[in-house]
């Protein structure tokens, strides 16, 4: 019976072990490591939806959010201070705007719109039309501190405008940490009125507040962004993807009185769809793949010749971004996209056989006699519609043409076919040649013409805006810069 009893304790024993070992086999397999307590910086006034996107997200994905509170610029301080932690949620985008020039935030999205309002007890019979009521000797006012709290600064930035400042400084009768402790203090009737946030004032049914002119000016975004100091990026942002779903956590923020942006849709493991031109591909491949390990997601790309991308797009495809070789194939579906950024440009050349045997001296030398050429179809690709109107515009395009033995829709397939030695020269991109250059010889095109200019934009219809305005932002980066230009670029993007 003894034994009995030993061999049962040491089987329980072993499978809860086992059953351990599972779970934490699990959570690996999902995220590549196990996920350990993220520490977000939460602006107070805030406080009441997160806490309950991150107990939602605890129940479902059993990770822990810490969440630290405070005034959005006292926050912002022990970050700079502290150096460490994932997350940093502010009442308002400009204290992000401040941690990112400041090294400390990398990516960031809205959540949610708010503006600020006179708030007072309910059962007071105050009616409060203009800021300068606030002056009045009667009332006791509160406000939150300008260098602690965002509503406290949009607040003095209201009164500096209107003048008024100073008289309120003197008037104010106690300056408060928190946006949700002039609440309170409102509230229990320590003071008569205060400024809040409309969304604040939601969440107090002992309160009414009074939307103001002058306020209504103020409209301030909340925003999160993941800290460079995080140790578990990829968890941290999915934790704010999910917090910014408005499938997920957005649900919340509207529950509690806010006004939500239009989120993503949530997916543990979100596709985006990229539609590029083939010549910019060894520029971003390794910008995306490094995009698609830090974020946890996925990027199904699509190159192929701008004009046979276009013919999809227009047949019904829906990219979440298009990457095109030339400003004229997003013209002719930019109904379909916000507006494009320029990031790139690359000049059109004339590629021969090492030592250029025909003697090939410029694109009129194309028209000779003999010449086997290679060119883009000019229906498929940017590069070959550029081709033709390069060469109507010198009158040689019939000329020419009687000379080309392939058309392709990728430059890249007649780099292939110039160095098995079939042609005898290709109209492709500089950027096309960078494997090529000690195998054949290149020659500069002078026309301006000869120029392809390279724009990205991100789809009006996308479920994942703002992760694909993320990988934007990893394509205009100073990392990815030197890519381009390693590959025949001339960078073209402005911030």
């Amino acid at each position: 019976m003894k034994q009995f009893k030993i061999a049962f304790i040491l089987s329980a024993v072993i499978l809860i072990v086992l059953v351990g070992f599972l779970v934490l086999e699990r959570r690996f397999n999902e995220t590549g490591r196990t996920q350990a307590a993220l520490l977000m910086y939460c602006a107070a006034g805030v406080k009441p939806p997160v806490e309950k996107v991150a107990g939602d997200y605890r129940n479902e994905y059993g990770v822990e959010i810490n969440l630290q509170y405070g005034g959005s610029g006292t926050l912002l301080s022990n970050i700079r201070v502290a150096q460490k932690g994932d997350l940093f949620l502010a009442a308002d985008e400009s204290y992000i705007s401040i941690a990112r020039e400041q090294g400390l935030v990398l990516e960031s999205i809205p959540l949610a719109k708010m503006r600020p309002v006179v708030a007072v007890r309910g059962d007071r019979d105050l009616r409060i039309e203009a800021i300068e009521d606030l002056l009045r000797s009667d009332l006791r006012v509160a406000i939150a501190n300008p260098d602690a709290a965002s509503i406290g600064r949009t607040t003095k930035r209201v009164f500096q405008e209107a003048g008024f400042w100073e008289a309120l400084e003197k008037k104010v009768v106690v300056f408060k940490p928190t946006v949700t402790d002039v609440a309170n203090d409102i509230r229990v009737g320590s003071v008569d009125a205060g400024i809040i946030w409309d969304a604040t004032a939601n969440q107090y049914p002992e309160i009414k507040s009074f939307r103001l002119p002058r306020f209504d000016r103020y409209q301030e975004t909340v925003s999160a962004g993941v800290l460079r100091s995080s140790d578990a990026p990829t968890d941290a942002l999915t934790f704010l993807r999910f917090l910014g779903a408005r499938n997920r956590g957005l649900e919340r923020f509207k529950e509690i009185g806010y006004s939500p942006v239009q989120g993503d849709i949530w997916e543990k493991r979100p596709n985006i769809l990229l539609y590029s031109g083939g010549v910019n591909r060894l520029a971003i491949e390794e910008t995306i793949n490094q995009f698609e390990q830090r974020e946890g997601v996925e990027v199904t790309r699509i190159y192929n010749g701008c004009g046979i991308l276009v013919s999809q797009m227009k047949a019904g495809g829906r990219p979440d971004a298009y990457f095109a070789c030339d400003l004229s194939f997003m013209n002719e579906v930019d109904s379909l996209f916000e507006g494009s950024v320029v990031i790139s440009q690359t000049p059109m050349v004339i590629l021969v056989k090492k030592g250029n045997p025909k003697g090939i001296a410029e694109l009129r030398s194309l028209a000779a006699g003999g010449l086997k050429l290679g060119i883009a179809n000019h229906e498929q690709s940017a590069l070959g519609a550029l081709t033709k109107r390069l060469l109507e515009e010198l009158g040689i395009w019939e000329d020419v043409l009687k000379n080309v033995r392939s058309q392709t829709p990728t430059a890249d397939l007649l780099v292939n076919q110039i160095r098995t030695g079939s042609l005898d020269a290709v109209i492709v991109y500089e950027a096309n040649t960078g494997n090529v250059k000690n195998d054949l010889d290149i020659l500069q095109i002078d026309h301006p013409m000869a120029q392809a200019i390279q724009p990205f934009a991100v789809g009006k219809e996308g479920n994942h805006k703002y992760l694909t305005e993320r990988l934007l932002a990893a394509i205009i980066s100073e990392d990815s810069k030197g890519k381009f230009e390693a590959t025949g670029f001339n960078w073209r993007f402005e911030k």
